[in-house]
Parts: C-alpha cells; structure tokens; sequence
C-alpha cells in the first residue's frame, strides 16, 4: 500500500512517496507523479472498497442487521412499477429469497414471531365482520374453497399416475404447493417418510411466489381497478345503513296532545330520536315525561322512512332547525371509557341522570341511529345534546379522551396471542386415527377472530386502534416475509440440482390449477366481488404471505375477513385430504 510522504519544492514538481510494502522510497517528478498518484488512488478505493465488502459481510452475519437490508432493499423493489404493476411490501419475500441463497440467515423463532403478530391484528380487525360475512356469503365462499382443496388434491393425484410419483413425495407435495407447515406435519406422520419433507421443500417455494403473483397480477388481467371495486363495495355497506337527516315538525295530530314521549313509545314506534323541543316559547331537552300539546315543536333525527313514521304521528313537516337555549348545547363525545364499552345506550339512563339525549351515533365512518338496544363500542362518536351541566358530566362518564384511541394496551394482545398459541397446540380427534390441530396459525387466528367479536371481557377490550393494528401488523409481516425468504432460499437451488425439476413442475400446477378453478367459480358462478375472490383464494391457499400482497394493493378490510372466513375451513380440509391421500393411495 502507498502512502504519500508529502516533501513538495516551492514549486510543486518534486514528490517522495514510500512504498510501505516494498520498503523502497520512490522519487517521482513531472508526468509520471500523476501517474504514480492515480495508481495510488486507485489502490485506495479498491481497499476501501474491499474493506467495506468485507465489514458488510461480517455485518450480515448478524440477523437484525441482515433483516433490516432486507427490508429496505425489499421496499425499494416493491415501489418499481412495471406496467402498472408493482410488488410492494411482498418484493420483501424476493430479496430474502436472494440473501438466504447466500447464507444469511433470520432465525425461525424471529419469523414465529412476526407471523402470530400479523395473524393476531388480522383476527382482531377482521372479528367484528367476520361473523356478519360468513351468514351472509360464507356458503359460497366455503364452496369455492371446498373447490379449491379438492381440485389441488385432484390434480396432484392425477399427475401421480401420469408421472409416478411416490406417495410420500405427493401429499408433500401438496403440503408444499398450499404452504400448509400443518400439512407437512400430517404428510410426514401418516408417511414416515423423508420424501415427503423433501418434496415440501421444493414445492414450497413457488406455493409462496406463485400466490403473490398471481394476486398481484389477477386484477390487471381482468382489468378490475380495486381501490374503484372498494368504493362500490362501500357504497353498498353504507346502504344498509341509510343517512341520518335532521327534521322539524309541528304537532298538529289530536291523538298525541297532552301524552307523554313515553306513553307514546316515541323512539320505538317511528325509528327516529327527538333532540330537542319548544314548548311555550321555550327550549326543552325531552325527557320520558314531556308532554306533547297543540302547537309544539319537534326536532327529530332519523331516517327518511322514520321520519316519515315521525310526520304521521306528531303532524306537518316543516322548514328549519330549533336553536339552543343559552344553557343548552350539542357536542360531539368520544367513547373510551372501557366501563362503559359494551353497555347498550338505555343502560345509561340519559334523561334521567344528566338531561341529555344522543342523537347519532358514528361508527367506522357510517351514522348509527341510536336506539335503547344500540351496544356502545370503544371508539364511537355520540353526538349528544343537552344542557351543559349534563353533559359536561355524561363527557366524564364515557371518558372523551381523543388520546387514548392511539394509545396501545399491549396486555389484551399479549394474552391473545398466549390462548392463541395455547389453543393451537390443541389436538382435536375424529377417530380412525385421523386428527387435527389448529396449529399456530389456524390457534392464534381462530382465537382473534372470536375475541374481537367479544369486544370485552371485564375490564379487557380485545380491541386495537386502527394506527397500532397497521403498525403491527406491519412489522409482523416484514418479519414473517424476510425468514420464509431467507430459509427457502438456503436450499432452492440445491433442491433443484438434486431433485430435478419434475417435481418442481408438479408442485406448480398443484399450486395454479385450483386458484385457477376458484377464480372460474368465484367470479361467473358466484359472481363474488375481486376482494372478496383475493381474501378466499390466498385463505383457501393457507397463503399469508399471498394475504399480505392483497392486503398491499388496496385500503379495505374485504380480503382480510374473506381469508379469515375460509382460513381454518381450508386447514382442516387439506388436512383430512392429505391423510385420506396416503392411507388411499400407493
């Protein structure tokens, strides 16, 4: 290596430079210093270069720094757009398939880790309309998922007899091309045999990247835009719920002069919530006993259709609002108080303790009317009106703490995640030696899902906030991505020298002809919506890095509760084929 020994004449033409290497002292002037000084530099840089080489690779030796590069190389790749088409947060997989080929390697219990952390918020935010989707579509979901296991199982005994194919290497195979580590658990017990771990491994693979493309690309080739697909699927959400509007009447009616709102079971009998009244001149909040009389006016909220039962009992519709008196007003309160999370709003007694009424409630952006019976979640919006003492008191009750809505109780987590990992390890037996268990996946997702349609326990909430689910399931993903990458990628070539490719072969059709088959029967049989379709094919696939890429391309829950809806149905079905397989079939 050179280094300079700076001894320049006044007027720069003569340089000594040592060569340490070599011990000699070299004098240099005119043409050949530039010469000898590029030489130098370039020395330097390929030291520096090296240098840096060598540090990085010593550095990737360490998981936590290996899994960050990942990570961003991972993002950067999935933010190029090829025809419109990007990978996004699932082009973690390609570059953790890449570094694993070379030996970097993110333990297993790190992965474990992410995955229970990503099927645990999934659960919870797919709880509440998890059980709504499955009265309302889970018959057809169910079926194509049915389709979907029988038609893998299907194609893989098919190519069985075309190819030979040994049965151990089959339903390892198959356990491989649906990425079912359950699967591979039973293919392995009722086997005995190597082969079936074997072919596992090659299957694998392409079970992973082949779900993640064809999600990604099946909206291009039908030409669906998704974010566009969403908003009509909201829309139509939303139309169950009509709008709340804000009426004015005059009571003319002779039947309701001089009887009570209670009498008349006002709130029951139209649908709608009197948020105010005037009354001889003045502004009254009605309670249970307010008399109606000849000429008082009345302002409702409601629907169209109950505020059209409200003009038939109390008289004309008419133009304009009701102002507030001075003591009165109307504010807009947040439930956080977790006591009274869970309580239906005539539990609260509003007339009777603070002289208030709600007359909207707002729930993941849609306007509930607020009915006796209406249960209160954490998070809701009331819109209440009444005097100020009252309400400042009802504020107290309900909590109003904007902050507590971003904040994180990690306790309700942490315990989901023990029952589920708990309930995961249970074994559930059918007799004839065929048995089932959720596994971790199947445990921690099945436990979400029924905690989150609790919504409480005591003074437990098994709820998150929309920011802390996005957060965490985030970094749960990225875990879970970058060590099935790395561990699938230390043998993919390996598995392809030894093995062959003929297997390889196998196990890709086992993986596209039944998403093929689900989109077929999905989209002109069922004619069930493209979110719908994605959520059921990556559940049904048992794919969660395939959720993942779906989750990636669009702003709505739909995929989630489609694969939290088929999820445990397809893992028990795929289990009890792999089983049927090779005790059948030699």
């Amino acid at each position: 290596m050179l280094y300079p020994v700076m001894k320049l004449s006044p007027i720069g033409h003569w340089v000594s430079y040592r060569n340490v290497i070599c011990g000699v002292k070299i004098c240099v002037c005119g043409g050949n210093l530039v010469i000898l000084y590029h030489f130098y530099l370039i020395l330097r840089i390929i030291h520096i270069t090296a240098s840096l080489v060598f540090m990085f690779a010593d550095l990737l030796k360490s998981s936590y720094f290996a899994l960050f590069v990942i990570v961003a190389l991972g993002f950067m790749l999935g933010r190029i757009k090829v025809k419109g088409v990007s990978l996004d947060v699932s082009a973690v997989i390609f570059i953790a398939l890449l570094f694993g080929h070379y030996g970097v390697f993110i333990p297993k219990e790190l992965g474990n880790f992410g995955l229970v952390l990503f099927i645990f918020t999934i659960g919870i935010q797919a709880g509440p309309g998890f059980f709504d989707s499955f009265r309302n579509k889970g018959k057809s979901l169910i079926i194509i998922t049915l389709l979907l296991i029988g038609s893998a199982a299907l194609t893989a005994v098919g190519l069985k007899f075309a190819f030979d194919i040994e049965t151990a290497s089959l339903v390892g195979l198959i356990a491989g091309a649906l990425t079912s580590t359950p699967g591979l658990a039973v293919a392995i017990d009722s086997t005995a045999s190597p082969l079936a771990s074997i072919a596992y491994g090659i299957a694998y693979p392409f079970g992973v990247i082949g779900v993640i493309l064809f999600v990604k690309l099946l909206p291009k080739v039908l030409r669906i835009d998704l974010e566009k697909e969403a908003r009509m699927l909201d829309t139509q959400r939303r139309s169950k719920f009509p709008d709340l509007q804000t009426c004015l009447f005059k009571v003319t009616n002779e039947a309701v002069f001089g009887r009570t709102l209670a009498e008349l079971r006002f709130s029951a009998m139209t649908g709608s919530i009197i948020s105010r009244m005037k009354s001889d001149g003045k502004i009254l909040i009605p309670m249970g006993m307010t008399t109606l009389n000849e000429g008082d006016w009345v302002q409702c909220v409601g629907t169209n259709e109950s505020l059209s039962q409200a003009e038939v009992l109390l008289g004309e519709r008419e133009e304009g609002e009701l102002p507030l008196a001075e003591t009165q007003d109307i504010q807009s309160l947040l439930l956080t108080e977790k006591r009274v999370v869970g309580k239906q709003i005539g539990e609260l007694k509003l007339h009777q303790n603070f002289g208030c009424t709600i007359t909207r409630v707002r729930r993941s952006g849609i306007d509930l009317t607020p009915s006796e019976s209406l249960e209160l979640k954490f998070g809701d919006k009331l819109m209440v009106v009444g005097e100020k003492e009252g309400l400042n008191g009802f504020a107290c009750m309900i909590g109003n703490n904007a902050k507590l809505l971003s904040d994180t109780d990690f306790f309700p987590i942490a315990t989901g995640i023990v029952l589920g990992v708990i309930f995961g390890q249970m074994n559930i037996s059918f007799g004839d030696g065929m048995s089932f268990s959720p596994g971790l996946t199947g445990g921690v997702l099945i436990v979400a899902l029924v905690l989150s349609a609790i919504g409480k326990t005591g003074p437990i909430l098994w709820s998150m906030s929309g920011p802390s689910n996005q957060l965490l399931r985030q970094l749960g993903l990225l875990l879970f991505l970058a060590e099935v990458g790395t561990s699938a990628g230390k043998t993919l070539v390996e598995t392809f020298q030894t093995s062959g490719l003929l297997l390889f072969g196998i196990g890709a059709a086992i993986t596209i002809v039944p998403m093929l088959v689900a989109v077929i029967v999905g989209r002109w049989v069922f004619k069930i919506s493209i979110l719908d379709l994605l959520g059921t094919i990556t559940g049904g696939m048992t794919s969660t890095p395939g959720l993942a890429a779906a989750d990636s391309m669009v702003d709505s829950n739909i995929p989630s509760v489609a694969y939290a809806t088929v999820y445990p149905i397809a893992m028990v079905f795929l289990i009890i084929f792999i089983q049927t397989i090779a005790m059948l079939i030699v």
